[in-house]
């Protein structure tokens, strides 16, 4: 059985199938009912053939055959035949697979000897076009019963003279319908064809494409690569001659040296001034090209706020220049001063990066303030905000100023010189120590600027000890500036300072002397200092001797290989004796625990 179950239905016609002749009755009424139904004519052969099938397959003379035609469903109407036969004779599995084939309803009850078929009808509309329907089919049957079997043959005859007349024209469609297929078969051959021809192409030119991006992108990496060398190199170059001039100009300045007239020490505070300005620029530069190349790291520590905004406040009222700016900070001075909590970040890329912003705002305001404010936002914020009264950004503009290099153009740039490094520096520094900063500005109203830092607290980081003297230090450059000005920090680190001027004697001056530690010049003439180093190592009695290697240049940026020997490479530039002292209380503390290992 297909599709759905046959219900049992309204009677139309009951026939007994006994002989050949019954089966010619059989079909002849089965046509009758499909035309009167309404069925198409290939269905009304359909059904009648099949009835022809199986009444054939089940004739017995002896036993007769009922046929039952009925009128079932009333959502769905079906035209039903019912085939019921009283002793064990079955259809062969040929009729019915053809029957199966032919109709899309078929029921087989082999236990009851019982056969039913169906076609579903056109849906009726209501009751009335149901009773309308089956007393047309009724009338058909009725007609039906007169036909001779001359006129059943001649209905046979015609109705296979239509099957294959229709079987012709279905031959004759499909023919047409392989031509044309074949037609549109080759249109897609040839579409198919000319699209792979034209994504070959496309995928010819996206290579082509990639490989120009790669070789631009490497041509980019080298220009980046050749432009941070550019900087750390003149960077360097700038900064042992600024140094000097910082560090004689406070020799001179200082109240132990030989007395000065005022004129000398107002030029001389010029001077120094100047060089200190300029050698904040270079460190600029160097610290962008740091942070480009990835080499600049923060060096957290537990920050005085209090003292950071006092130090700065004395540096920043001394380079306010205009009468008509004035310059407020936090009170700090008052009998309860603010609560400013304890920070956690680097000390030095902090001030640098409120100094930038400070020195900004005091450059583009002619008239008015700048402020510095300093507030904590929420439980783990604190924010630094400076405004000003000065020119302010255009809103396009906002973003751009944050591009190394880029000034804002217009007639407030004539007489205020700069880089266009500081707003990025800044930024790129707020990011390294975990904040962020941002900006809002409108032209001729002023400009606020924001850092915001996250709280952290202090109890993990470790206290730093007291100095701790050394009874000597063995220092080897060639430098009579540096050594100049760096010999009172070695005095405050050492009861005894050894200066060695020539590479080929620190290892002797070394085995001589017995210092608690070695400073060696990364670029020490008349020697190598690798080679320094491995005259140190092989000696029993001085490989124990802490050497540390100072330079002018960028210390990260410096080739350790071959420097095993060394603690550390450490630039001049800010060297100080706590520095040096903790350095060196580490690697005593390392020696020791590694003695004491078993």
């Amino acid at each position: 059985m297909t599709d759905h179950q046959l219900s049992p239905g309204e009677p139309l016609l009951r026939l007994e199938v006994s002989f050949e002749r019954d089966v010619f009755t059989l079909r002849r009424q089965a046509k009758a009912a499909a035309r009167a139904a309404g069925m198409e004519t290939r269905d009304q052969v359909r059904l009648a053939t099949a009835l022809s099938e199986l009444g054939r397959d089940l004739l017995r003379a002896a036993r007769p055959m009922t046929a039952e035609f009925l009128l079932v469903g009333n959502g769905h109407p079906a035209l039903a035949v019912v085939l019921d036969w009283p002793d064990d004779r079955a259809p062969s599995q040929e009729s019915l697979d053809a029957v199966s084939r032919l109709l899309p309803q078929v029921d087989y009850a082999p236990d009851r000897g019982r056969l039913s078929i169906g076609c579903v009808l056109p849906r009726d509309a209501d009751a009335e076009q149901r009773s309308t329907r089956a007393a047309r089919i009724r009338q058909a049957l009725r007609e039906g019963d007169g036909a001779s079997l001359t006129e059943d043959l001649r209905a046979q005859t015609r109705d296979l003279l239509a099957a294959l007349d229709e079987s012709r024209r279905q031959g004759e469609e499909l023919q047409r319908l392989n031509a044309e297929l074949e037609e549109t078969n080759q249109g897609v051959l040839a579409l198919y064809s000319e699209l792979t021809e034209e994504l070959e192409n496309t995928n010819r030119g996206v290579l082509a494409l990639y490989a120009e991006l790669d070789e631009k992108s490497r041509q980019l990496r080298e220009a980046s690569e050749s432009k941070t060398r550019f900087w750390s190199n003149v960077s360097h170059e700038l900064r042992t001659p600024i140094n000097s001039v910082i560090g004689m100009t406070g020799l001179m300045l200082d109240p132990g040296s030989e007395p000065l007239t005022e004129e000398q020490r107002r030029q001389l505070s010029l001077v120094s001034a100047a060089g200190n300005i300029l050698l904040t620029l270079v460190d600029e530069l160097l610290d962008v090209a740091k942070a480009e190349a990835g080499r600049m790291e923060p060096q957290p520590v537990p920050v005085d706020l209090r003292a950071l905004l006092v130090q700065l406040r004395g540096i920043m009222t001394a380079t306010a220049v205009q009468p008509e700016v004035s310059l407020h900070f936090p009170d700090l001075d008052r009998a309860d001063p603010p609560d400013l909590p304890v920070l956690v970040t680097d000390e030095v890329m902090l001030t640098r990066i409120l100094r930038n912003l400070l020195s900004n705002s005091l450059k583009f305001t002619r008239h008015g303030e700048v402020r510095l404010d300093v507030r904590r936002e929420a439980p783990d914020w604190l924010s630094f905000t400076v405004t000003d009264t000065g020119v302010g950004i255009p809103e396009d503009q906002l973003e751009r100023v944050f591009e190394e290099f880029y000034q804002v153009k217009g007639a407030h740039q004539r007489d205020r010189p700069g880089t266009g490094l500081g707003l990025p520096y800044a930024r790129r520094l707020a990011v390294l120590i975990g904040g962020t900063l941002t900006l809002d500005s409108r032209p001729g109203e002023g400009t606020r600027v924001v850092l915001r830092l996250p709280l952290s607290t202090p109890a993990d980081t470790p206290a730093r000890p007291g100095l701790r003297r050394l009874g000597s230090v063995l220092i080897a450059d060639d430098d009579p500036v540096f050594l100049e000005t760096f010999r009172p920090v070695l005095r405050r680190l050492a009861d005894r300072v050894v200066e060695v001027h020539d590479g080929r004697l620190v290892v002797a001056s070394v085995r001589r002397e017995q210092p608690d530690v070695v400073l060696l010049d990364l670029h020490m003439p008349e020697a190598d200092v690798r080679t320094v180093l491995e005259g140190l190592a092989a000696d029993p009695a001085l490989r124990q001797i802490p050497v540390i290697m100072v330079t002018s240049a960028d210390a990260s940026a410096v080739d350790t290989a071959g420097l095993g020997h060394a603690l550390a490479v450490l630039g001049k530039d800010g060297l100080t004796a706590e520095r040096l002292a903790d350095l060196i209380a580490h690697e005593t503390r390392e020696r020791t625990l590694r003695h004491d290992r078993p």
